[in-house]
């Protein structure tokens, strides 16, 4: 018998980097922009980080509370449908059979064996089966709303404390240029880890996240200015 070799597939963390990746960056991007546009309007030291902690808390539960939102609303679908399969499955087994042989014939089996596949596993999992194979639900991407709440909300504030370190240490005449560099610094390095943990292209992954990054920052810069000279 051939020993037992468990594959690691990078599929397994789409679920996780998805939520971390998105958190994170949002966290960067928007206490950064924030961070930028108040001292570009010249605003005083302390507020500047005032705003930047305020963004930081609204930001954390923003995202927390609409990952919890969306993924409850996935969550409830799922559980939707497999009432639904689950009652077909009482009323009527043999269609159902049919209904997962005629998955597998598509997919390539030739039908006498897609039959006897479709039976062995309806007496196996009936409900499983036709989760995975029928309504596309596996335990791999099941819907877990208080881990992406989570999850979002404490990435959310990881990446929203760097700019506010810089602010720290930096001095008023450079804190524009610093935070404005350190963050985008930190967000090329967190395209990088999200394009290397997922398998794609380092130099696209950084790039995608240092562009939006830039021209929010920019764009926050500009308002920031516009309001200091109307004032």
């Amino acid at each position: 018998m051939l020993p037992h070799h468990r594959e690691r597939h990078r599929t397994h963390r789409t679920g996780w980097l998805r939520a971390a990746v998105l958190g994170a960056n949002d966290g960067i991007v928007s206490t950064a922009s924030l961070i930028v546009g108040i001292a570009a309007s010249n605003a005083a030291h302390n507020d500047i980080v005032l705003a930047g902690v305020a963004g930081l808390v609204a930001g954390a539960m923003s995202m927390a509370a609409g990952e919890y939102v969306s993924v409850s609303s996935q969550a409830d679908t799922e559980q939707a449908d497999l009432a639904r399969e689950r009652k077909e499955l009482e009323e009527n087994v043999h269609h159902e059979q049919k209904e997962l042989q005629a998955i597998y014939v598509a997919r390539g089996l030739n039908p006498s064996l897609a039959g006897r596949v479709a039976e062995q596993l309806m007496k196996h999992d009936a409900l499983g089966a036709h989760a995975r194979d029928e309504l596309g639900i596996s335990a791999l991407g099941t819907a877990r709303p208080i881990q992406a709440a989570l999850t979002s909300a404490a990435t959310f504030a990881i990446g929203a404390v760097l700019p506010l370190l810089i602010v720290m240490f930096a001095t008023d005449a450079n804190l524009i240029v610093y935070v404005s560099s350190a963050s985008l610094l930190f967000l090329a390095l967190l395209g990088a880890l999200a394009a290397y943990t997922g398998g794609s292209s380092l130099i696209k992954g950084s790039f995608r996240v240092t562009f939006w990054g830039a021209l929010a920052m920019g764009l926050t810069a500009g308002v920031g200015a516009y309001f200091e000279t109307v004032s």
